[in-house]
């Protein structure tokens, strides 16, 4: 489980690592070694003692795991948080977002906002996220800096957006992202076509061919809503999959997100093509979209991840407590109370979002020669005891104030709940000047 060439950059010696592989695993008094920005020792605690370190750190209390990986958001629209909440779907974009998004979007509003919730993410765990918004280059820019890892989906639809005036722009645009970014240590870019009723056919084939000869992620949001897979039917006769399906466009490199409506067809389609689905169930249970069945999804061996989607939806970043929602949904949509157990949960936040991704050789589980995007939960506190499995406890009663710290790639990025590399009062400030711009039109 080692390998001892040089000195260990960092030694942690965790009261509990949990690794997310193998399965179900928690070791007790173990150490974690990082070197070069690797994993490069997993072993018993008298086994790392005897080893040379830099530095060695005691996490008493602490439980170490992968880092969480939100697997969808729309990170900049944290500036719209709780804009226009209480409101169906379908009225909530049309009459608020879309209007807002056309007064205020531009460069500065997508990296303010990125920002923001690139440091919401760090304080809260997570350590990789995927992103679908507008200026998905100033998005880069701003993961660049912050030292996080991320995948960026360049946003598709049928007419202008903010960045690009036609679908065929958008394309360029990502293809160029591709290009510049594709030996980036940290970022991914994917291709984001909005949704089946945004994006017709023609776009949506340009888009399989493009992302096959990159090798490239498609990330989309899809059935969210019954509505709109009734819509679909009435309109064309075919449900929404079964047209991505049709289109090519399914795969292993393809993320299906929401997913709320699933027919055994539909199911059929996502098992034999190894998609992915990316459940949000806050946003969907705030928006009334539904339900997606996970327990279904994963007994039929779909790979499923989880992400919080934007904050104008949700209304936090939080990716802890959107998993712990994830599985007490399930049971409750399984009737089963075994349905999603803790470890699963955990599993679903970390190794499946990075197999959504095409990251899980990099990143979701501790294991040696994986990059070192790890974070610490502090598990020492009173609503956390006693503790007679700590991976309950951290779904089941740990909020992400216990998040302590947190690395990418072996850099601290959160060091005993302050930022490293960010300025907290700064980013709120700016947050603040927005909201005042942004509600003073809307008085």
């Amino acid at each position: 489980m080692t390998s001892t060439a040089a000195p260990l950059d960092l030694l942690l010696l965790p009261t509990w690592l949990v690794p997310v592989e193998p399965a179900g695993v928690v070791l007790k008094e173990h150490g974690l070694g990082i070197r070069d920005g690797c994993i490069a020792f997993i072993g018993p605690r008298a086994a790392a003692m005897k080893l040379a370190a830099n530095e060695v750190r005691e996490l008493p209390g602490m439980l170490l795991s992968p880092g969480l990986i939100n697997a969808h958001g729309h990170a900049a629209m944290s500036l719209f948080r709780g804009l226009a909440d209480d409101l169906p779907l379908m009225t909530w974009l049309e009459k608020h977002i879309w209007p807002a998004e056309a007064k205020w979007v531009d460069e500065a509003f997508v990296r303010d906002g990125t920002n923001l919730a690139i440091a919401e993410q760090l304080k809260g765990g997570i350590t990789c996220f995927s992103d679908m918004y507008f200026y998905p280059k100033v998005a880069s820019d701003c993961v660049h800096s912050s030292g996080m890892r991320a995948q960026i989906a360049m946003p598709i639809l049928d007419f202008p957006i903010p960045g690009a005036s036609s679908a065929d722009e958008a394309l360029r645009q990502g293809i160029e992202l591709f290009g510049d970014l594709k030996h980036h240590p940290r970022i991914k870019i994917a291709f984001g076509p909005h949704a089946p009723y945004t994006v017709c056919d023609a776009n949506l084939e340009k888009i399989r061919v493009i992302a096959e000869e990159l090798d490239a992620a498609i990330h989309m949001h899809v059935h969210e809503t019954a509505f709109e897979v009734q819509q679909a039917v009435e309109q064309t006769g075919e449900r929404p999959l079964a047209r991505l399906a049709r289109l090519g466009l399914l795969g292993p490199r393809f993320q299906a997100v929401h997913m709320t409506q699933i027919s055994e067809d539909d199911l059929a389609l996502l098992v034999e093509s190894n998609t992915s689905v990316i459940h949000c169930p806050e946003s969907n249970l705030k928006l009334a979209s539904g339900f997606c069945p996970v327990e279904r999804l994963w007994q039929a061996g779909v790979n499923v991840a989880i992400g919080t989607d934007g904050a104008a939806s949700n209304n936090d970043l939080d990716l802890l407590g959107e998993t712990r929602t994830a599985a007490m949904l399930a049971k409750a949509v399984a009737g089963s109370a075994t349905a999603l157990d803790a470890h699963r949960a955990l599993r679903m936040a970390t190794l499946n979002g990075a197999r959504a991704m095409g990251l899980e050789s990099q990143i979701g589980s501790l294991e040696v020669g994986k990059a070192a995007d790890m974070v610490a939960f502090d598990l020492s506190g009173l609503a956390q005891q006693p503790i007679y499995d700590p991976v309950s406890q951290l779904i089941y009663a740990t909020g992400r104030d216990c998040v302590k710290h947190l690395w990418v790639a072996g850099k601290q990025l959160l060091d005993d709940r302050q930022l490293t590399r960010m300025d907290e009062q700064q980013l709120t400030a700016t947050a603040i000047a927005w909201g005042q711009r942004i509600s003073g039109h809307n008085e």
